[in-house]
């Protein structure tokens, strides 16, 4: 079926407005972060005429934003990781074995994608195990708030996955654990790479978790640092805006290799079909 050009274009067209339009903060906020502390009260697109590199060293040094950036991706990699070992393991065992429990447990874990936390009900949890205001509670936290959702796009793929696959694994002798991550979880990567992205890019700008649960500034992550540098440099836009422009980098960055990954992938999966 042959596409109509016009249909076509439109549909670009309205993607590239509704880009650029998502892309205009971002802008303006890297911009602003070039200017001094007069030229960025205005926040406006106005270029500067001259670049004020030393926003980001002050931002750096006064917002102690090197310890908070080591602190972010220490949590984030740490509660993706695990979060993804733990949904894909679960979505595999919900998909394979379709039993009425299983389904129950399915539906049961999936809730939590709608379900409101009871922060009441955590602390006290987070007290008895002692893991209030530590680093290993906030991944803890942070990878079981993202199984609920991963479990949920992971199971879709499961699903698509031949059965045929297990039983041959099966007959060759391999143990439950090393058929799946031998031969299924390779299968899983464009899923696991998109799980990935979403859940790191969730971790990196939680704010509420640490600052209920992490009382020492040292392991304050990014989102609390920014929080905290707002509040004492919230005259100077200049400053504030190199901080977001710092806090926000990481993210885009992962965001771009992921998408570059994934397009690669279905590139070569194209190209070989």
């Amino acid at each position: 079926m042959k596409k109509n050009p016009l249909q076509y274009a439109l549909r670009n067209g309205f993607a590239w407005v509704l880009s650029i339009i998502m892309f205009i903060p971002l802008l303006l906020i890297l911009v602003n972060s070039f200017k001094d502390r007069v030229g960025a009260n205005s926040m406006s697109m106005k270029l500067p005429k001259t670049l004020h590199w030393s926003n980001y060293a002050t931002v750096i040094e006064e917002g102690k934003l090197v310890q908070s950036f080591f602190n972010s991706l220490f949590y984030t990699t740490a509660s993706t990781v695990l979060g993804i070992a733990l949904a894909s393991i679960a979505a595999y065992i919900f998909a394979r074995n379709t039993t009425k429990l299983n389904r129950f447990l399915y539906f049961f874990v999936i809730m939590g994608i709608a379900m409101p936390i009871n922060f009441v009900t955590l602390t006290k949890v987070m007290q008895v195990t002692q893991l209030i205001n530590t680093q290993l509670g906030i991944i803890v936290l942070l990878a079981v708030m993202s199984i609920p959702f991963s479990v949920f796009l992971i199971y879709g793929f499961v699903s698509s996955v031949p059965r045929e696959l297990d039983e041959a694994g099966i007959v060759d002798g391999c143990p439950p654990f090393r058929l799946f991550y031998s031969i299924i979880l390779p299968l899983l990567t464009p899923v696991i790479v998109t799980v990935g992205i979403l859940n790191f890019m969730g971790s990196w700008n939680d704010f509420v978790l640490p600052l209920y649960y992490l009382n020492d500034t040292a392991k304050w992550p990014m989102t609390l640092a920014v929080y905290n540098f707002f509040g004492r440099f919230q005259v100077n836009w200049n400053l504030v805006s190199a901080d977001i422009v710092l806090t926000t980098l990481p993210v885009i960055v992962i965001y771009l290799l992921g998408q570059r990954y994934i397009i690669s992938g279905m590139t070569s999966g194209s190209v070989k079909g």
